[in-house]
């Protein structure tokens, strides 16, 4: 078996490594006495239709449920035996497993992590007992006001793309999915060539990437039959299109009871991870506008005029299309003069140019979070299968804070124009009773 290895010349310097049957294999060796192992499937609730949504999530859950090699517990026994750890997470864009271990128990838990993300069974009693699990996780979702106040956003961000659905899926369509539905899932969309493995810790690079790509070896075959039901769905799914900007306000407003406070939300439809040289400026004026106490809108909104008790600023860069998206909890009195001034500081942001001292302090914040977000195997194992499997390319991992350094005045103020338009936005508000 032979495939080209690349060395990246910096101080982040894994090595990348392409098995023939698709599968990426990125490794690094870290002086540092752990190894974490990061799984990165290319699939989340994006790829789902209406009928299953909530399956990817679902599936997270089943992983854990036994292969024909490892009964159900029989994983997270062996794995707790050598005090090692494990976890996954489920997104709109991917699904992200990972164990991390001491380096002496890397060569034999390693495949075991392995073994339960490809090949698991997915009993049909383990599946129906799971199924409750996950509906009491969507209820208690449903009954938390931050996640309500978000999904909202998210059904008034986007009318047609996937994210403006629950990850979780709604209960009534969880209820209803099949084992075999399920099973269908898995063979479909955990291939190889949706598969980024990222090894981070104190082995050699050769030697992680030889224990997985000899397990890998072993464990990923597509059976025949397999095939067309793969090809059918990969036939039928093809990305939708990014949304047009907001031409207008679009309003909608709630009441919630057990809120103590009312919540607002303005979000901007913005360029996602596939136009990634379009999301550095608007990274930078979100923390421009939210992010520490000297920034736009915390001094003013908060600090100055006490209008708000906490307001915060994120750009979201999903794969098709992020969101800027804007959060406060304030006084219901308060609402109409906090939205407008929102609405204000988005106009100054297009016609004055933001000073040098503001930018630098952006600047720093990223630069260091960068360096402190970097320092164990995990951290470097998440940023690494992140990049590669949701942008195809390690080199932004790298480079993110020069990117960040690379904005100027100017640049902000072309992004902020281009897709931060104050008179045209969505906008939640969810009011006390």
């Amino acid at each position: 078996m032979t495939s080209t290895l690349l060395q990246f010349p910096r101080l982040n310097a894994p090595k990348l490594h392409q098995l023939p049957n698709g599968l990426t294999i990125i490794a690094e060796q870290m002086p540092i006495e752990a190894v974490n192992l990061s799984l990165w499937i290319k699939v989340g609730s994006a790829v789902e239709s209406d009928a299953i949504n909530g399956m990817a999530h679902f599936l997270e859950h089943m992983i854990f449920k036994g292969t024909e090699r490892l009964a159900s517990g029989e994983f997270e026994r062996r794995i707790e035996e050598r005090g090692a750890v494990t976890n996954a997470a489920t997104s709109q864009d991917y699904t992200h497993y990972y164990i991390t271990t001491a380096p002496k128990d890397f060569a034999e838990l390693a495949p075991l992590q392995i073994d339960v993300v490809f090949n698991a069974s997915i009993p049909d009693d383990a599946f129906e007992r799971e199924r409750f699990v996950v509906i009491e996780e969507i209820k208690r979702s449903d009954d938390n006001p931050r996640r309500r106040t978000f999904r909202r956003a998210m059904e008034t961000a986007f009318d047609n793309l996937p994210y403006r659905r629950p990850v979780l899926g709604p209960e009534a369509v969880i209820a209803q999915l099949k084992a075999q539905q399920m099973r269908d899932f898995h063979a479909s969309w955990y291939q190889p060539h949706s598969i980024t493995a990222v090894a981070v810790g104190n082995l050699p690079e050769e030697e992680l990437i030889a224990i997985i790509a000899e397990k890998f070896t072993q464990t990923i075959n597509t059976p025949n039959s397999c095939t067309d039901a793969i090809n059918r769905v990969c036939t039928q799914h093809s990305a939708p299109k990014p949304e047009p900007a907001f031409t207008e306000i679009v309003r909608r407003e709630f009441v919630d009871e057990s809120l103590q406070q009312a919540r607002i939300v303005m979000v901007w439809r913005v360029p996602g991870l596939n136009q990634l040289e379009q999301t550095y400026g608007l990274d930078v004026l979100a923390g421009i506008l939210g992010h520490g106490r000297t920034s736009r809108l915390v001094q003013d909104l908060r600090e100055e005029r006490g209008l708000v008790s906490s307001v915060s600023v994120s750009n979201m860069s999903n794969l098709l299309q992020g969101t800027f998206y804007i959060s406060a909890k304030c006084e219901v009195e308060n609402l109409q003069a906090v939205e407008n001034a929102i609405a204000q500081h988005m106009s100054r942001l297009q016609t004055e140019l933001i000073s040098e001292k503001e930018i630098e302090r952006v600047r720093r914040r990223v630069a260091n979070r960068f360096i402190f977000g970097n320092e164990t195997p995990s951290d470097r194992a998440g940023l690494y299968g992140y990049y590669q499997s949701l942008v195809g390319d390690l080199e932004p991992a790298f480079n993110y804070p020069a990117y960040i350094k690379a904005q100027n005045a100017t640049d902000l103020m072309q992004a902020a124009n281009q897709y931060l338009d104050p008179d045209a936005y969505g906008v939640v508000v969810m009011k006390p009773l």
